[in-house]
């Protein structure tokens, strides 16, 4: 039975030339992207750009709203209630989404999902208020829009509760803990930096849905997205790597959302 999966790319997070310019190419090898907001990195210039970039393409955009942390590029963890209030971090998540989505609707280019970045994301596996409160900002703004996440984790129960459309993700150039989370990014390891092993990974989770942890064990993860990370080292290389690898076995490179 032929494949389909989406490949997408966490973008809009450089400044410099040259790094906008790797981004626009990334653009060439994925059929969704991920542009941030404002969170953690992102301008509306920049997101303007990558819109228009993107439609150009044929790629689909979604919106990748962070905590409001750019000092630490939204990486830091933080608890709910403690590090920042359920109030807070409701208006920061609404005001990045619906700066994207105003952005992208006068490109014409309408955002189709919103998937969280760094530290929020990887934050909902252990904190449900947390998953729930994401999910209930996407249903207020627009609840035709689909939410990114761990498949079967926090996110995606409460994306069923809030009557969202959910894409379990699994990522190519992360490393994973045995209990299908990454490994923290303090930790080495957590980024998986030769070529051959993103390559590996992607074909493990592509046609054996699953991947090896950290400490050998081999985990089942059923994803309907793979992302790469468009800052990482030798991402660009990523990125065609993996379109011509899965186009080569059969496999169809299409939006999830």
């Amino acid at each position: 039975m032929s494949r389909q999966i989406d490949l997408n790319a966490d973008l809009g997070e450089a400044e410099d030339a040259q790094g906008r310019a790797f981004e626009r190419e990334i653009l060439s090898y994925v059929s969704s992207a991920n542009l941030a907001c404002g969170g953690h990195a992102g301008t509306p210039e920049i997101m303007a750009q990558m819109c228009a970039f993107a439609k150009a393409r044929g790629v689909t955009i979604g919106a990748h709203p962070a905590y409001p942390d750019r000092e630490n590029f939204g990486r830091r963890s933080m608890v709910l209630g403690r590090d920042i209030s359920p109030d807070e971090l409701r208006r920061a998540l609404t005001t990045q989404i619906v700066t994207l989505c105003e952005i992208a609707f006068t490109a014409g280019h309408p955002v189709r999902h919103v998937k969280p970045h760094g530290a929020l994301y990887n934050d909902t596996a252990s904190q449900p208020a947390l998953a729930r409160l994401i999910c209930e900002t996407v249903a207020s703004i627009d609840p035709k829009l689909a939410v990114m996440g761990f498949p079967g984790g926090h996110m995606e129960e409460a994306a069923a509760k809030s009557g969202l459309r959910f894409i379990g993700e699994a990522f190519i150039d992360r490393a994973y803990m045995p209990d299908g989370t990454l490994v923290p990014r303090s930790q080495d390891g957590a980024v998986l930096s030769a070529q051959d092993a993103r390559m590996a990974q992607m074909e493990s989770l592509v046609f054996d849905r699953a991947v090896r942890a950290k400490d050998g064990q081999i985990i089942a993860i059923d994803a309907a997205s793979l992302c790469l990370h468009g800052d990482s080292a030798g991402a660009l290389h990523t990125a065609k790597a993996a379109h011509v690898r899965l186009i080569a076995r059969g496999v169809t490179i299409a939006p999830a959302a």
